[in-house]
């Protein structure tokens, strides 16, 4: 089922302006109000539209909305570059619907794919934790120390996605030990995607599994935050070598836009930095250990069935 996009216009408006107090825009704030923070005719008047524009647009019934009146009411709301961003591409929906992506919705959301170089990139960086992460925040592709901090390859590919390892693994609040706020930073980013993409499938199933899965997810899904995933940190306690602080960088890949590459970048000379070559070098021995291992059972089992042996035993 399609995300909707007059309705994501809406909740989008009525949240914001029930963030902002009257006083904090010269108006009287004494007096019985309904809701929290500004009237609808309020929002109109600071940005210079009439009731009735205002009310149809916030109710999705309003035609095709200019940059001038987006950008005022922007304004009005005290939105950041994102959250502007944001409202004009939920404010006309249409413009984003090519014949292309009607196809798509149509026929559902083809895999994507993670192109060969930069595989090969994510393995010359032996020395950093870096992942390629989707459409829905799926995680496609992943090198070996970023397995052996999150531990991608352990995981179900349906549970390759990080909405779904933060709300529904119990694990994941002691992996996080800023669980709340990697919870609502992930929330921010899901909804930045979902305006992109209103039509996506894949991405409604998503969100009711992780809505009827987590009272925090629809808490923080209904507070309708947008936030992109640029560069930060995380504190992350690890069960092998212990809490690691990992300064991050989230690059757009050229040409996948919907493809995005995060690093983490350990700053040189500390405790994490340590603790990321001991794990590197705990996880290249288990990885060394499992190979023998099963080379040595594919070598028992390839003797037992050789035609070979096979004769050895009849004679």
């Amino acid at each position: 089922m399609d995300i909707p996009p007059g309705r994501e216009l809406g909740d989008f408006l009525r949240s914001r302006r029930a963030r902002i107090q009257p006083e904090e825009v010269g108006l009287p704030g004494h007096g019985r109000r309904r809701v929290p923070g500004l009237r609808r005719e309020e929002v109109a008047q600071l940005a210079g539209v009439s009731v009735d524009y205002y009310i149809r647009l916030e109710q999705g019934r309003g035609p095709s909305v200019s940059d001038a009146v987006l950008d005022a009411i922007g304004r009005v709301l005290r939105l950041d570059d994102t959250e502007q961003e944001y409202l004009r591409t939920v404010a006309r929906p249409a413009a984003r619907r090519t014949p292309a992506a009607r196809r798509a919705s149509a026929a559902g959301p083809a895999p994507q794919k993670v192109r060969p170089g930069l595989r090969i990139l994510l393995d010359t960086l032996d020395r950093a934790p870096a992942f390629v992460l989707g459409r829905r925040m799926d995680v496609l592709a992943w090198n070996a120390l970023g397995d052996a901090v999150v531990g991608f390859s352990r995981m179900a590919p349906e549970d390759r996605n990080m909405p779904r390892q933060v709300f529904l693994d119990p694990r994941s609040r002691e992996l996080y030990p800023d669980w709340p706020a990697v919870a609502a930073e992930t929330v921010a980013h899901l909804r930045l995607d979902a305006g992109n993409h209103p039509h996506d499938r894949r991405l409604a199933t998503l969100v009711g599994e992780l809505s009827l899965g987590s009272e925090d997810f629809r808490r923080l899904w209904a507070d309708h935050q947008v936030k992109e995933k640029t560069y930060g940190a995380k504190r992350m306690r690890h069960p092998v070598v212990g809490e690691l602080t990992l300064p991050y960088e989230t690059l757009t890949v050229t040409g996948e836009p919907d493809q995005m590459l995060v690093v983490y970048t350990p700053k040189p000379g500390t405790q994490t930095e340590e603790r990321l070559r001991l794990l590197a070098s705990w996880a290249a021995t288990a990885s060394t250990a499992s190979t023998a291992s099963t080379a040595s059972t594919a070598s028992t089992a390839s003797t037992a069935k050789s035609p070979a042996n096979d004769f050895g035993d009849a004679c």
